[in-house]
């Protein structure tokens, strides 16, 4: 059987473990392994299929109606 060592673990996230692992009755150890486990049978569902990134847009409403070039934009003369 395959092991992995994480070495440098930031200690909030180490007590963030602990806490699952205690809330799911499992060892820190068996709940690593349950979300490794998890997270690997989620990545082979996905083989193939374009990466999902939350898109997050805002709008904002301007009394009036403008145009603006894209050097007044980005204010990179085109380049």
């Amino acid at each position: 059987m395959a092991s992995i060592l994480i070495q440098n673990l930031d200690g909030t996230a180490m007590a963030r473990l602990k806490a699952r692992a205690q809330r799911h009755n499992r060892s820190l150890q068996g709940e690593v392994k349950s979300i490794l486990e998890s997270e690997a049978r989620t990545a082979e569902k996905n083989l193939g299929q374009p990466l999902r990134r939350e898109l997050k847009i805002h709008t904002v409403n301007i009394p009036t109606r403008t145009t603006w070039s894209r050097s007044e934009i980005y204010r990179d003369d085109g380049r």
